[in-house]
């Protein structure tokens, strides 16, 4: 690793790049994470976490200001040996990849890259836009090598799964794989090569296949609910040991900013041809209205409901794409009221657990946080469970107390 002695993480401060930068810089790289947001540049330095990530408040400040430095200046762009890129493409409001700001912002990037540096692009990717960016530094004359290595990291487990699972890396020459190898073998147990067209799918269909197989728990889980009939009952009878249903998840939102997003870029990239996706697109998103149709029978426009947990996920802090957000606004239309707590989002309208619990006469878990666990509810209350959360904890319970 002696020739690659600088480090540079482009979108360093954000839920992909800091942990990665942070991984990094534990296995003896010195990194600079590069960032537009102010605040969060000068939070790191401080040694403060901008979001929660498990394990990263107590690595952050035995790295800052030794292996790692947060800054917004470009300038340290020129004296990079590698540069990592935390830019991805969007979808816009037609459903279609964006590619124009993905361009701006690397065209800017190799303005500042010395010769001979290597630019390794993490986020996803539109297929086929690895082959584009090489042909604009081609155009261009830069000898700046370019490899595509997709994270594939659940958030909230970056720094455990970038250092126990295996990393895609890809390229179009040997120089370049041989240089992302350098890097990713550092951190990585195990490297998988591809041609970067074959990578730019696996991580598309990573993302789609776990978005799919949420979409058909959630089916079931409405066609159960339909009849009114207990869906978990019938999901603990179907996986009690019988080895073929081990991949049959749990029922719940499937939200967060990658698993639809990548799934429309499948679509587009199918010409519109990827049906499976189109179904698990109706059927995740539509979850909150089913949830809403549900209760509307039981008189929802009298009820005062609550919304406990408004992040994508368990434990996490992050609500970007979050349906309890989107369940709020379908609630705010038919309820009499609609009141919302999380014990890690920071949002002004959010109340206190204890005023939502003790105010509501409908609960509805929105993400299964582990705060949530012991939770009892006061005899009259409608609680609405998509998750089999407590039911999972009612098991667990009576478990350990046979076990006694």
């Amino acid at each position: 690793m002696n020739e690659m002695r600088n480090i540079v993480v482009v979108g360093g401060c954000g839920h992909v790049g800091l942990p990665f930068g942070m991984v990094l810089a534990d296995h003896g790289m010195q990194v600079i994470l590069l960032d537009v947001d102010g605040p969060k540049v000068a939070a790191i330095n401080q040694g403060k976490m901008p979001f929660r990530e498990a394990g990263a408040e107590a690595l952050l400040p035995r790295l800052i200001g030794k292996s790692l430095h947060a800054t917004t200046d470009p300038e340290c762009l020129r004296t990079a040996d590698v540069v990592i890129s935390i830019i991805g493409t969007p979808v816009d409001e037609h459903l279609n990849p964006m590619v124009t700001a993905l361009y701006r912002s690397l065209d800017h990037l190799i303005e500042y890259l010395p010769e001979g540096a290597l630019l390794v692009l993490r986020s996803t990717l539109y297929p086929g836009i690895t082959r584009l960016i090489k042909d604009r530094i081609d155009e261009r004359g830069r000898k700046i090598h370019l490899a595509f290595c997709p994270e594939r990291i659940a958030e909230g487990k970056a720094l455990e799964e970038l250092t126990s699972l295996p990393q895609i890396i890809s390229a179009f020459d040997t120089v370049a794989l041989a240089k992302a190898r350098e890097v990713f073998s550092r951190i990585a147990p195990a490297l998988i090569e591809l041609d970067p067209l074959e990578a730019e799918l696996a991580k598309l269909f990573t993302n789609s296949w776990r978005y799919l197989n949420f979409a058909a728990s959630n089916q079931f889980y409405m066609l159960a609910q339909s009849y009114g009939l207990d869906f978990y009952r019938i999901y603990d009878a179907v996986t009690q040991e019988y080895p073929r249903m081990r991949s049959f998840a749990r029922a719940g939102f499937a939200a967060g900013p990658c698993l639809l997003k990548d799934t429309l870029q499948l679509s587009a990239f199918s010409s519109n041809h990827f049906f499976l996706g189109h179904a698990a697109m109706l059927i995740n998103e539509g979850l909150p209205n089913f949830i809403v149709a549900q209760l509307r029978a039981g008189g929802l426009s009298k009820s005062t409901v609550a919304i406990l947990g408004m992040a994508f996920k368990g434990d996490s802090d992050d609500t970007r794409s979050s349906l309890s957000y989107k369940l709020k606004k379908l609630l705010q239309v038919e309820a009499r009221r609609v009141i919302c707590t999380d014990p890690f989002v920071s949002d002004p309208a959010l109340v206190s657990l204890e005023e939502a619990v003790e105010q509501a006469d409908t609960i509805i878990l929105g993400a299964p946080h582990s705060a949530y666990r012991d939770l009892h509810f006061p005899a009259g209350k409608k609680v609405v469970d998509v998750w089999g959360f407590w039911r999972q904890n009612k098991d667990r319970a009576k478990a350990e107390e046979g076990s006694k």
